[in-house]
C-alpha cells in the first residue's frame, strides 16, 4: 500500500466515539477482563500453573513513577484503566482500523489472537521494563500464563464486541 490512506478512508474504518461504542467497549473490557483474571487467578494455579498478579505489575508501574502504589491503585489500573479502557482503545481504534487497511474485512479470531499476543508483549516485555521487572519476567511460568491471558483477553473482547455490533446492526 503506497501513501498514507486518505482522512476518508481512514474514517471509514474508525468507530464513532458515542454512547453506544463506549457501552460496547466497557461491557468486552469487562468480560474479557474477568476471563484473564478467571485463567490467571482461578484456572492456572488450580492446573498447578503460576499465578497472575497483574494488579502486582500495575503497582510496580505506579511505584516506579512516584504515584501511590496500593492493592487499590494497582487493581484500578489493571482493571478499569487497562482493562475497560486502555486494551479496548488499542483494539477499536488502532490494531483493527491497521487490521482492515492492510487486510479488509476478516473473521474477527485471528486479528484477535494477534492481538492478545501484541499485548503481551507490550505488558510483559515492555510495561514489566519500565515498571523495573527483569525482561519478560525473566522466562518464568508467569510469562506463559501471561500469554494465554492476554491472547485470551483480545477474543473474548473481540468477540463480544462482534457479538455487540451484529446485534446492532439487526
Amino acid at each position: 500500500m503506497a501513501g498514507n490512506p486518505s482522512p476518508r478512508k481512514l474514517a471509514g474504518v474508525l468507530p464513532s466515539l458515542s454512547f453506544a461504542t463506549l457501552g460496547a467497549m466497557f461491557i468486552s473490557g469487562f468480560f474479557a477482563t474477568i476471563a484473564f483474571d478467571f485463567w490467571g487467578q482461578v484456572l492456572s494455579p488450580g492446573l498447578g500453573f503460576a499465578n497472575l498478579s497483574p494488579h502486582g505489575l500495575a503497582r510496580s508501574l505506579l511505584s516506579t513513577l512516584g504515584l501511590p502504589s496500593n492493592d487499590f491503585a494497582g487493581y484500578f489500573v489493571h482493571f478499569y484503566l487497562v482493562g475497560l479502557i486502555g486494551y479496548p482503545i488499542g483494539w477499536m481504534y488502532i490494531f483493527a482500523p491497521i487490521w482492515r487497511m492492510i487486510f479488509g474485512d476478516t473473521n474477527w479470531f485471528l486479528p484477535s489472537a494477534i492481538y492478545g499476543f501484541g499485548l503481551w508483549v507490550f505488558a510483559i516485555g515492555g510495561i514489566t521494563a519500565v515498571a523495573g521487572l527483569p525482561f519478560f519476567l525473566n522466562f518464568t511460568g508467569i510469562t506463559w500464563v501471561a500469554l494465554v491471558g492476554h491472547v485470551l483477553y483480545g477474543i473474548v473482547m473481540v468477540a463480544l464486541l462482534s457479538l455487540l455490533e451484529h446485534r446492532k446492526a439487526t
